[in-house]
């Protein structure tokens, strides 16, 4: 029998990083008391009007830079509408008929058979970002058998990231979307924290033989964490092929990944394409923005958008800033994303590297073997680590010295890591873990030794 072929494609929703929401003056803050960062547009109270955020359109046209995006200088708004609780509007605005991006990539990078020394570089085709708003929030609350709505997050700016289907297993669809969150993080656009709902995934997936089009998929909605991202496509993969091979069909449905039982659960089926009604949004123009050439000169430019003045500030990216770690330091390309993956790592690193003498290449050992061990062991994050940057340099110039051995280091760092305030030379003295280099001395602890134990000396020297 043929092989089947999995096909995987994303649409991610980032939260943009603003003071404020898309169209009104609401502040955005996660876990505010409910209802409180609410403003008549967002409750949609008759006769409110939507105003952009400049800050906003500014962050999806940096993404889309960065995402190797065209960036269109003319966009539209539209309206989707669907009825639910917590979209009072009963539309959301979006970009449906023409978004801000379109026609990007990403390159990403996964190891081949958990080998971190076997990378592998694939790249995921972006067909679109879209500027949108978020909905409300609904809290069932089973035992009351009522359900809550809190419209905090109601209008909050929204990017949506549409991935074609290039991707083929959870592995691939993880490795793409961590990519995407450091990149989003490099460039501020958004924090991504997808603990915080600022970073969702709904993952596209069918299966087919090949040669064959493309089978009838499922979407799985709203998954929030890169972990969960894999599991949920690898099962839902599996799932449809057991499902085919067992004579059964795919239905075109959602789903949801629940995380507990590890596999995909139905939610609705998608039969009978949801009519959207989408239209154009009547209350805002078309968004128009310039480039250096197209800026008019009479222009405010607190009124215009200049996408080359924002490509000119983009920041080095994280593949840009790890080709930099490896060439600079000479460290191997697996480090550099290890260092680049955990927030604060690589300052970490380069910091202690400038205030040692020891190589980089022996630096990074103590750095991932280590520092990073305690830190997860104590699930605590390189900011909050009670080792600072100066006292691992400080030890580790001990060690380069050789006034230690590194069995000595180890001790040493355990002691630091107790945070009692003592540095690496004050610990080594109190307990007497320095290395000896006087030759004399070294004789006359042998000879005192000897001298000590006259029975035992003679019986091994040979008669």
């Amino acid at each position: 029998l043929a092989p089947w072929i999995p096909v995987v494609g994303l649409e991610i929703h980032a939260q943009i990083s603003s003071n404020s929401k898309l169209f009104s003056g609401s502040q955005v803050q996660f876990a505010a008391p409910p209802n409180s960062l609410v403003s008549f547009f967002d409750a949609s109270l008759p006769g409110t009007l939507p105003v952009l955020n400049r800050r906003c359109v500014e962050a999806a046209v940096m993404t889309g830079l960065a995402l190797n995006c065209s960036i269109n200088k003319k966009s539209l708004f539209d309206r989707k509408h669907y009825f639910y609780a917590d979209l009072p509007a009963g539309y959301q605005i979006t970009q449906q008929r023409v978004p801000i991006a379109v026609n990007g990539s990403l390159s990403y990078s996964l190891c081949i058979d958990n080998k971190m020394s076997q990378m592998v570089t694939k790249t995921v085709r972006i067909k679109q970002i879209q500027l949108e708003q978020d909905s409300g929030k609904s809290l069932h609350d089973d035992t009351r058998s009522q359900t809550l709505v809190d419209l905090n997050r109601a209008g909050v700016g929204l990017m949506e990231v549409v991935m074609e289907p290039d991707m083929c297993c959870g592995e691939e669809a993880a490795a793409a979307v961590r990519e995407l969150q450091l990149i989003l993080q490099t460039l501020g656009s958004s924090q991504a924290v997808m603990a915080e709902g600022q970073l969702r995934v709904d993952a596209n997936v069918s299966v087919h033989h090949p040669g064959e089009p493309y089978g009838v998929r499922t979407e799985v909605k709203n998954i929030n964490s890169i972990r969960f991202l894999a599991k949920a496509v690898d099962y839902e993969i599996q799932r449809q092929i057991e499902e085919l091979e067992n004579g059964g069909t795919i239905l075109n449905e959602t789903r949801a990944f629940d995380s507990k039982l590890g596999c995909t659960v139905p939610m609705r089926d998608k039969e009978g394409k949801q009519d959207y009604r989408f239209m154009p949004e009547p209350n805002l123009p078309p968004l128009i923005l310039y480039d250096a050439k197209s800026l008019p000169a009479n222009m405010n430019h607190q009124q215009v958008i200049n996408i080359d003045w924002i490509h000119e500030r983009l920041p080095d990216l994280p593949s840009v800033k790890r080709e930099k770690l490896v060439e600079q330091y000479g460290i191997l390309p697996e480090h550099s994303f290890t260092l680049l993956n955990e927030d604060g790592l690589a300052e970490f690193f380069e910091s202690v590297v400038n205030q040692t003498q020891m190589k980089p290449k022996k630096v990074i050992g103590w750095i991932l073997n280590d520092l990073l061990s305690y830190l997860k062991q104590h699930s605590l994050t390189v900011k909050e680590s009670p080792v600072s940057s100066f006292l691992l340099a400080d030890l580790l110039n001990l060690l380069e010295k050789k006034e230690i051995s590194s069995t000595a280091a180890k001790r040493v760092l355990a002691e630091l890591w107790k945070g009692e305030g003592k540095t690496p030379l004050e610990i080594v003295k109190e307990q007497k873990l320095e290395l000896l280099q006087d030759q004399k001395e070294l004789e006359q602890i042998c000879q005192a030794v000897i001298d000590g134990q006259e029975n035992e000396v003679i019986m091994m020297v040979p008669r």
